[in-house]
Formats: C-alpha cells, structure tokens, sequence
C-alpha cells in the first residue's frame, strides 16, 4: 500500500493588492502540508466550495482528514447570538467544514481538528464555546501569545489515561497558542482531555480517538519541538490502517 493520502480542510483569500484585487484564492498554511509529508503522508488541500456532492466527494478520495484553522465559528450554530468581541466568521465554510468532519466520520476516516478545527468539532457535536476569552469567568490566561508561532508559551495538562498522553508518553505538554475562543460545553461522544493551568480545554478526543481536536498549532511546532509530529503520524498512521 503507498502512503496515505491526507486533506486539508481549504481556505479562502482575498487579494487586496496587486494586479487582481479582490481576487478570490484557496489556500491553506503551508506548515501544515510540510508537517503531512514530513510524517509520510500526501497532503491534498481540499479546496472550499459550496456543492455539498463535491464535498463529499471530496473526503471519499482521501484517507484522513485534517480541519485547519481560521475564521472564528458562527454562534448560531450553537443557539447564540454574536457578541460584540467575536470575530469574523464565515458560515458558509462552517457549513463546509462540518460536513467534511461529517463524511469523515460515516466513512471512517481519522480526523484532526487544529485551533478552529478543535472548536469546530465541538460544536458539530453539540458542544459550545465562548465568543472571547473576556467572556469566562474567573482568571483566564492569555490564549494569543501574537507572533512567533514557533515558541512554546503555554503548559497543557493530559488527561493520564486518554489517547493523547499514551501518544506523547507523557501528561504535561508545552505548546504555542493563538486563540480568542475558548471551548464552553463539550460536545456529545467527545471528552476534554487536555487543559492549560486555567482550566481552558485544550484538546479533546472521541472514544477511540479517530477523531482528536487540539487548540494548538502543533504544525507551526513541527521542526522546533519534534515531538509534535507526533500527531500528525498518528493521523497517518490510523489513515493507513483504513485505506
């Protein structure tokens, strides 16, 4: 059997200069194509679109599933109203998106979710968020630690019995973070397995951990903490078994 092949879930950019402005590009961050085929994977971006038979199309012709980051996620999707610090959301590529982790799922393939794909999976398995980290109670850290994405700035607490600390070999985690929205209520078939020192969930997985979601970016870590090419072999690996 050749090596798996993985997707990506799409983005989309919008020329602001240059010879075309406004003009639309589907792209993904190039760290997370180095971190697949660094692990033994063929990376495919799977480029946004608004068919959902394309879509499903789409994952039938991939072995694994990984749900990128970007646009904050629609409150509506769980019965909220957008509170004035969310910010910019784009319902449509949630549509997207959660029908992706969707097919995955009823096709058996393994999903990992990263930042917005953590989230995103949480609420489409029910779970809910909040808008801003200003919006929690009590102390709160500061989840955006704004450039060097390379650099460790936070410590994640595993879980001692869940698949991710069996996969690292270890319970105390140091990773980089970016986020504003912070994971409310877990999502049915879903456990929080992961939590910074205030109590902010930071990875979740399901009962056999086919589908695992970390809301940091372990592939902008992947060259300076190696460890972290842990979970993109292991979405590999699963992908391989079945293919």
């Amino acid at each position: 059997m050749g090596k798996p092949i993985i997707g990506i879930s799409g983005s989309r950019i919008i020329d602001q200069q240059g010879p075309f402005p406004g003009y639309y590009r589907s792209y993904v961050n190039e760290d997370y194509v180095d971190s697949v085929i660094q692990n033994g994977g063929i990376p495919y971006i799977i480029p946004f679109n608004e068919q959902p038979d394309v879509t499903i199309a789409q994952i039938a012709n991939v072995d694994g599933l990984i749900l990128s980051g970007g646009h904050d996620v629609d409150p509506r999707l769980y019965n909220e109203e957008s509170l004035p610090k969310i910010g910019e959301i784009w319902p449509d590529r949630d549509y997207f998106d959660m029908l992706l982790l969707k097919e995955a799922e009823k096709q058996h393939k393994p999903v990992l979710g990263i930042c917005r794909g953590a989230q995103l999976i949480n609420v489409a398995h029910g779970g809910s968020l909040y808008q801003d980290t200003s919006y929690r109670d009590g102390l709160t850290l500061k989840h955006n630690q704004g450039r060097t994405p390379d650099i460790e700035s936070q410590s994640v607490a595993l879980e001692p019995n869940s698949y991710l600390a069996k996969l690292f070999g270890r319970q105390t985690l140091s990773v980089n973070t970016f986020h504003h929205q912070l994971i409310k209520n877990v999502g049915k078939g879903l456990q929080a397995v992961g939590h910074a020192s205030d109590g902010v969930v930071e990875a979740l997985e399901n009962d056999d951990a086919s589908v695992i979601g970390v809301q940091w970016h372990p592939e902008m870590l992947h060259r300076s903490d190696r460890e972290m090419n842990k979970v993109f072999s292991d979405l590999i690996n699963k992908a391989m078994k079945e293919g």
